[in-house]
């Protein structure tokens, strides 16, 4: 893959599709999204997950969505401004104690002390990798349920029509049969 390949598989531009070309390539070998298919989803998740390669860390007002964060036991945050600390981070923007846990877990970071270690360019892409395969995404992108990944991914079909259109652009970028 080639930088005007990820540009136009996840709708960034071409300069921003440089910087992030070797983590997203490297991190996509490491968790075995190494085939056109499976790339193609995951780049076109990632796309609109982070607004084109430009967003890493979730934006924070804090919405009223946000504040909903503090206290959730689903995402682990127990402790008082746990809903900040552990807000989205990476391009499938990891939340919440209990799943940065699990990340640093898996990948041997100490992100319940450090969470803006999901922040560092490599982590960026190798925790949203991480997260992928993890959920059995690559699985579901063998399959083309693409509808199904996004539900994984954002737990409804928020931003559906932006993850269709960037998946028709990577699977024509890399040349995914129809």
């Amino acid at each position: 893959m080639d930088a005007e390949q990820l540009a136009a598989s996840t709708g960034s531009t071409v300069a921003r599709a440089r910087f992030w070309l070797k983590p997203i390539t490297d991190a996509m070998t490491e968790f075995a999204i190494n085939t056109p298919a499976r790339q193609a989803a995951f780049l076109a998740q990632i796309g609109h997950e982070s607004g084109g390669l430009m967003y890493t860390r979730e934006l924070w007002g804090p919405t009223p969505a946000q504040v909903r964060y503090e206290g959730r036991a689903d995402l682990g945050n127990t402790h008082p401004g746990d809903g900040s600390k552990y807000r989205g981070r990476g391009f499938i923007q990891i939340t919440g104690r209990a799943n940065y846990a699990a990340a640093g877990k898996a990948l041997h970071l100490d992100l319940i002390d450090h969470p803006e270690i999901l922040e560092d360019p490599e982590m960026v892409a190798v925790s949203a990798a991480w997260w992928w395969k993890s959920h059995g995404l690559n699985e579901l992108a063998d399959a083309g349920d693409f509808h199904r990944i996004t539900r994984v991914i954002n737990g409804g079909t928020n931003g559906l029509a932006d993850r269709l259109a960037r998946w028709e652009k990577a699977k024509n970028a890399l040349g995914v049969a129809a």
